[in-house]
């Protein structure tokens, strides 16, 4: 069983679902403050939920809209690395995958694309670089 943060929903085009799992809430955190720097998203931080306890699975889900990026993001640090899965758009879910690499080290890990949408799994760890 997991505990999922966010509904999912139907998503327009310029919109990129990203579930991080088996993370502290910390890192998860981490994650998701880098792609809310760059774009909006359908929930705030506050939002995040709990760890769920040992042996407990927990994901944690977001929707963002990549149409229209705010700001260039920072490197953040995570404790451990971390697995990401991209949903979207070919060209938003690409767009998403380097912002993520300006903040973590990423390493692609599988693709799967569709007709309209593609499925992007990253491994990202921390960079050299410390965050300021």
């Amino acid at each position: 069983m997991s505990t999922t943060a966010g509904p999912e929903q139907p998503r327009s085009a310029a919109q990129v679902l990203v579930a991080v799992s088996g993370i502290s809430r910390d890192d998860a955190d981490a994650v998701f403050g880098v792609l809310r720097t760059a774009y909006a998203s359908d929930q705030a931080t506050a939002e995040l939920p709990q760890d769920a306890g040992e042996g407990r699975p927990t994901v944690w889900t977001s929707v963002f809209e990549v149409a229209d990026p705010r700001a260039e993001p920072r490197p953040a640090s995570l404790t451990a690395p971390v697995t990401a899965d991209l949903q979207g758009g070919p060209l938003q879910v690409r767009q998403m995958a380097d912002v993520l690499a300006r903040a973590f080290e990423v390493r692609e890990q599988g693709a799967v694309a569709g007709d309209q949408e593609r499925e992007l799994r990253l491994r990202l760890s921390n960079t050299g670089i410390r965050p300021a």
